[in-house]
């Protein structure tokens, strides 16, 4: 329930939807849009948790820092697989980005929707809020994912029809079926866009003796990646340190060599999808013939993953309209209606 004196506050406080992922944090600030897109990364002195640069050194600006740190520093991802593995960290960079959303208007502190992974603990959970509420929250809400990324899709959740959405993130990937605004059948499997920069590192060491770094990974990834055969197949050139000499060293690096080492992690998310559909209820299954499969995150834009999907499951399979900030979007529509979706996050999710 929204209580009167939060409706009140409500009007002095910046209020804000944050999709806090395992590779980039994005906020949602109402009555304007997503204002803060930045990675989940924050450079700190080695051993300490004093963040460079008096804060300066967090999200694009630290993700630089990555395998570049000289041996006092370090550039660390505070969260794993979707949830804090680092609390302290995680709170000071929920308090950069809370502030840079607000922009300095910190008169009444705010109240905040973070979407969640599908499934977590409740201890998990509250590791979340705790984060939030130390680093400036008046308020904290929880929803998951997939229902943020369904809203977020503009997808009509409210209807007594079934939707099925798969977010796949930095950490996670998650697969719902979501009829009346709940989530009816899900599973959320820690495979996905992280993962499948780290089988293509592996399969170059494996291949070529060539070591390369994460963002050359996350690089080669975006510039080549592809679950079907290209029409015209791409070659990148890559650099790294060979794993024999231990010398830098360059190769070339084809399109259908990132195929096969994505193989084996795109698989899994599509056993994960054919799961769901497995135990979907047959009235919803109906549903899905006509309604199809909506793809959000990161993961969505991997070239001919749709057409895949759609060769193992035969259903229609789309691309939501700026997968990357469908999370985000959903956070923001919630916080815009909370007093409608109030009830449901307590019910739910809100455990502050």
């Amino acid at each position: 329930m929204i209580r009167p004196v939060d409706w009140f506050l409500s009007r002095f406080s910046v209020d804000m939807g944050i999709d806090l992922g395992t590779a980039n944090t994005l906020v949602c600030v109402r009555d304007r849009g997503i204002v803060v897109n930045e990675a989940s990364v924050v450079a700190v002195k080695r051993g300490t948790n004093e963040v460079l640069l008096d804060g300066e050194a967090v999200g694009h600006a630290a993700l630089e820092y990555l395998g570049r740190t000289p041996a006092v520093f370090q550039a660390i991802r505070p969260m794993k697989k979707g949830v804090i593995a680092d609390f302290e960290i995680t709170e000071k960079m929920l308090r950069y980005f809370m502030r840079k959303a607000q922009g300095g208007r910190t008169f009444v502190k705010p109240q905040v929707v973070i979407a969640v992974p599908w499934g977590i603990t409740m201890v998990e959970k509250r590791a979340v809020i705790g984060s939030a509420e130390r680093a400036g929250a008046r308020r904290v809400f929880l929803v998951d994912e997939p229902t943020a990324a369904a809203i977020g899709a503009d997808l009509p959740v409210h209807e007594p029809h079934g939707h099925m959405v798969v977010d796949i993130g930095g950490g996670t990937s998650e697969v719902a079926v979501i009829s009346l605004a709940n989530v009816v059948e899900a599973e959320c499997v820690r495979v996905a866009g992280d993962d499948f920069s780290d089988a293509i590192a592996q399969f170059i060491r494996n291949k070529y003796n060539l070591l390369i770094g994460e963002i050359t990974a996350e690089r080669l990834k975006i510039a080549s990646g592809s679950c079907l055969p290209l029409q015209q197949e791409i070659e990148v050139e890559v650099r790294g340190r060979d794993s024999l000499s231990g010398l830098p060293r360059k190769a070339i690096i084809t399109s259908e060599d990132v195929r096969e080492a994505l193989l084996e992690p795109v698989r899994k998310v599509v056993n994960a999808i054919k799961t769901v559909l497995e135990r979907t209820p047959p009235e919803l299954s109906a549903d899905l013939v006509n309604s199809g499969i909506t793809l959000c995150g990161g993961g969505a834009l991997l070239r001919g993953l749709p057409e895949m999907i759609e060769r193992e499951t035969e259903l229609p399979t789309r691309i939501a309209d700026k997968p990357l900030e469908s999370v985000a979007r959903g956070t923001g529509i919630f916080l815009e209606n909370l007093p409608l979706y109030s009830k449901f996050l307590e019910g739910g999710e809100d455990v502050g």
